[in-house]
């Protein structure tokens, strides 16, 4: 109990932390190229938030993307679309470093709701390894959430991407800077 309570003390702070500062961008990890749901889901968000660059990493083929926020009438050159990415681990070490290099120190992080623990935990690991703290936006759906094995087993791929720079992904998002 005594060691409980200095980690739920530390947890807390970085929970008001990621509270008060403000997402300086938007993050959308892609998603399914039938429905656009996410894409469709970020340019409305996007109308809201119309000072923040907006980074899509992987999902529908960039022509019916760029389609999707022209029609919300999102500026384009607020999109940075990175297809890198190979699955969720990948959609963030791919984006890490340009995030940091910006100077972005916050973001948006929108997904699925259904995929948003798993996404939520790799971007712990990998954000955090950079200061990037996020506020998790989802999207709605009616899939039921990822099984929690998903998540650990993309959780562990992300720490070993921070000890040795290997995502442990199939293709060409194997090998990712760190």
């Amino acid at each position: 109990m005594a060691l409980a309570l200095p980690v739920l003390i530390w947890w807390g702070y970085e929970e008001v932390k990621t509270q008060l500062v403000q997402p300086q961008a938007v993050l959308v990890l892609g998603g399914s190229t039938k429905k656009l749901e996410r894409e469709k889901f970020t340019a409305d968000f996007a109308r809201k938030h119309p000072d923040l660059p907006i980074w899509i990493s992987g999902g529908s083929p960039p022509r019916y993307t760029q389609k999707v926020f022209a029609k919300a009438g999102v500026d384009p050159k607020r999109l940075h679309m990175d297809y890198e990415a190979v699955d969720t681990v990948t959609n963030f070490t791919t984006l890490v470093d340009d995030l940091q290099a910006r100077g972005i120190k916050s973001v948006y992080l929108i997904t699925s709701d259904f995929h948003m623990r798993r996404a939520a935990i790799v971007g712990d690991i990998v954000l955090g390894s950079r200061g990037i703290k996020f506020k998790t936006v989802s999207v709605p759906s009616e899939t039921p959430s990822e099984p929690i094995e998903k998540s650990l087993r993309d959780g562990a791929r992300a720490i070993v991407w921070l000890a040795t720079g290997y995502t442990g992904a199939d293709g060409e998002g194997g090998k990712q800077r760190r």
